[in-house]
């Protein structure tokens, strides 16, 4: 009788170590999903059109992408001294077409961002070439995979003074564009609820 309750002892104690144990890992898991318990992304941007239409037109150097919490990202690099305005176009499109050809060039996603930027892939003053994209082909350098929003990301071309990218997205989602220093940037956000 008393290696019986002495088992039992040590049954009930060893399920209330679980039963913590089991609540601070659910605790843990909780703030890893976004922080700390309860933050949350707030995304009011919208899926409209957006627009700058000032710019100076220097060459696009660059084109990079990576992830955040609320969103993914693309920046486009100007070859530009910081401050000077950097035209751009960024809304959605039923297909993506190649400037100077028209062709369609095929992009891959739910939905489809067009985003034009006022920065010719080539120098405007000796016709070089100072980013080596190729229409129709994969942005180079940029690779997608594990993006909760980013699918494709395509050369749409370059022609009088504007280079044209297509990004694939998951699904019509809101995004925001914006110029800062030499780069414009484009997010798209991961959902259009708030969301952990």
């Amino acid at each position: 009788m008393r290696r019986f309750r002495t088992a039992l002892a040590a049954l009930v104690l060893a399920g209330a170590g679980l039963a913590t144990a089991t609540g601070a890992v659910a605790s843990e898991a909780a703030k890893g999903a976004g922080g700390a318990m309860g933050a949350s992304c707030r995304i009011g941007w919208g899926s409209r059109t957006k627009i700058r239409a000032d710019s100076e037109y220097h060459p696009l150097t660059d084109v990079r992408a990576g992830r955040h919490r609320c969103f993914d990202r693309m920046v486009f690099d100007v070859h530009t001294t910081d401050g000077h305005p950097i035209g751009y176009r960024v809304g959605y499109v039923g297909r993506l077409y190649q400037d100077g050809s028209g062709d369609t060039v095929p992009v891959f996603g739910g939905a489809i961002l067009e985003i034009r930027v006022a920065a010719p892939s080539h120098d405007p003053e000796t016709g070089g070439p100072r980013y080596p994209a190729r229409p129709g082909r994969p942005l180079p350098g940029v690779d997608l995979t594990g993006y909760r929003t980013f699918r494709d990301a395509r050369f749409g071309g370059s022609f009088e003074g504007e280079t044209v990218v297509g990004l694939g997205v998951r699904s019509r989602l809101p995004f925001r564009a914006f110029q800062t220093g030499n780069h414009v940037v484009v997010d798209v956000a991961h959902t259009w609820h708030t969301f952990r």
